[in-house]
């Protein structure tokens, strides 16, 4: 198969054009990454735990909900439930990638365990030009290294700060929570109405639910919302 770069490029400048493009994607997801550190160790996780979050976990929005709930007072089930729901998305990205990726046997835990957002998109969008898969390991191994220093880089300061709130960083989870998901329901206006729904009923609930518990029902409203727009 002749591949084509696009652009009139040679494969050897597409393929520095995909790395390029992963470094600053990867670059552009430390911040949150360092803010997860700190507020993980803050909460009273290890170091230890929030480097493993980040290094076995690895998805932004769930590692903040686990420790927002934590830090919250919420139940280690809620808090694991609700990264759950929250991480369903991944998998049905796999599906999306599969083929493009085409790949079997010990690769395959690992793709499916860098199948992201960011690695998701790079790879759709260079697959019409035959660089779909180069696209995502690249992007995949840039967001990877670079969460997890800058998630140990945060727990480091996090040892330092001890109580969120009197650092003035009780709100940074949430906000962090906020702002990696919000990109993800922009697009479609069925998807902002399912996740104001979610959200109404989480907050509805804080007052007669224990903490952790009102995010796991909200989840389960939206996912049941969003399927019934569906049909």
């Amino acid at each position: 198969m002749v591949l084509d770069p696009g652009d009139g490029a040679t494969p050897a400048a597409a393929r520095r054009r995909i790395r390029g493009r992963a470094l600053a994607i990867g670059v552009s997801v430390m911040p949150f990454g360092v803010s997860f550190g700190a507020v993980s160790v803050a909460t009273g996780l290890s170091m230890l735990q929030t480097c493993l979050l980040s290094l076995v976990l690895f998805s932004g929005a769930s590692q903040f909900a686990l420790v927002s709930i934590l830090g919250a007072g919420g139940g280690l089930a809620s808090a694991l439930l609700t990264a759950l729901l929250l991480g369903v998305r991944n998998a049905l990205y796999g599906v999306s990638v599969r083929g493009v990726l085409g790949v079997g046997g010990v690769l395959r835990p690992v793709a499916a365990e860098v199948t992201i957002d960011e690695s998701t998109a790079m790879t759709l969008a260079e697959s019409g030009a035959g660089f779909g898969a180069y696209a995502f390991w690249a992007t995949a191994l840039s967001v990877y290294v670079l969460w997890n220093l800058s998630t140990l880089a945060g727990a480091l300061v996090g040892r330092g700060i001890g109580s969120l709130s009197a650092a003035g960083l009780d709100a940074a989870g949430p906000a962090a929570f906020v702002a990696l998901l919000g990109p993800r329901v922009r697009g479609a206006r069925s998807l902002r109405v399912v996740a104001l729904a979610g959200a109404a009923v989480a907050l509805g609930l804080v007052p007669v639910m224990p903490a952790g518990s009102t995010v796991v029902v909200g989840g389960v409203v939206a996912a049941a919302a969003y399927a019934g727009a569906r049909r």
